[in-house]
């Protein structure tokens, strides 16, 4: 377990690289007895201070809801990171490349909430009744730390959450198999990355589930009107200066970015 002293340190150190778009040294590096509860800790107060300078929290996204990324991590559960106002992206956006200290994209299930979802206990049929609509999303995640990376230095940092675009047809989820969703990954002209949405633990609905459980055990809440990003069903793709990334989810639409 972490001093405060050096939970500090983590925090002010992540602070500046969202800054300076510099990575910085990973906090498992600097602090091998780091645990779990310092870096959910550590990420809850980058959290605190973002917004206290400005920023509006919109909702949350979760990671590592496969089973491969779960094991490749030895890590028997998900984790997630906090959503901010200056994430959104507007579709077919031209975004600097330069915004970022080295990113990669994956295509998300983005779910809007029309109701409150309280943990513990929360069900994949009680985030059904509770979301307003799905859209299909490209997320942004960027890695602020250098590696070899560890789990806890992903949570940390976020969850490497850094950017959402949304785009697509809105859907009730009673309107389409959220489980059966397709997603095809472009970069440029090629297909880097294919998938199907029940490659979030079976249905992307239990990875809100799960979120919502987790943040009852830290005193959060879901609320109305939050954004909440399932998981990725591909693995990250590489974005590089000048390619164009274009996420198809057949009956939901398409999402595009070109990164400058």
């Amino acid at each position: 377990m972490l001093t405060e002293i050096e939970r500090t340190q983590v925090v002010e150190a992540l602070l500046a690289a969202n800054k300076t778009k510099v990575q910085t040294t990973r906090p498992s590096a600097l602090f091998p007895h780091i645990e779990f509860e310092d870096a959910y800790a550590i990420s809850a107060e980058v959290a605190k201070r973002t917004v206290a300078v400005g920023a509006r929290l919109i909702g949350y996204k979760v990671g590592l809801t496969s089973i491969a990324m779960r094991r490749s991590s030895k890590i028997d559960e998900p984790d997630f990171g906090f959503l901010y106002d200056h994430f959104l992206i507007e579709d077919g956006a031209k975004v600097p490349h330069a915004n970022y200290c080295v990113p990669r994209v994956e295509l998300e299930l983005a779910f809007i909430l029309g109701a409150p979802l309280q943990g513990p206990g929360i069900t994949l049929l009680d985030v059904l009744r509770a979301t307003e609509f799905v859209l299909p999303s490209i997320e942004i995640i960027d890695t602020r730390v250098d590696e070899p990376r560890q789990i806890y230095d992903t949570i940390a940092d976020n969850g490497a959450g850094a950017g959402i675009v949304l785009g697509g047809r809105p859907y009730h989820p009673r309107d389409l198999d959220l489980r059966m969703v397709p997603g095809i990954l472009y970069r440029n002209t090629d297909i880097e990355e294919t998938g199907l949405s029940c490659g979030v633990m079976g249905h992307p609905a239990n990875g809100v589930a799960w979120l919502a459980n987790k943040l009852s055990t830290l005193g959060y809440a879901l609320e109305p009107g939050q954004m909440l990003l399932a998981g990725s069903f591909v693995r990250p793709v590489w974005a590089n200066i000048g390619d164009t990334i274009r996420a198809d989810f057949g009956k939901l639409g398409s999402v595009a970015i070109q990164f400058i």
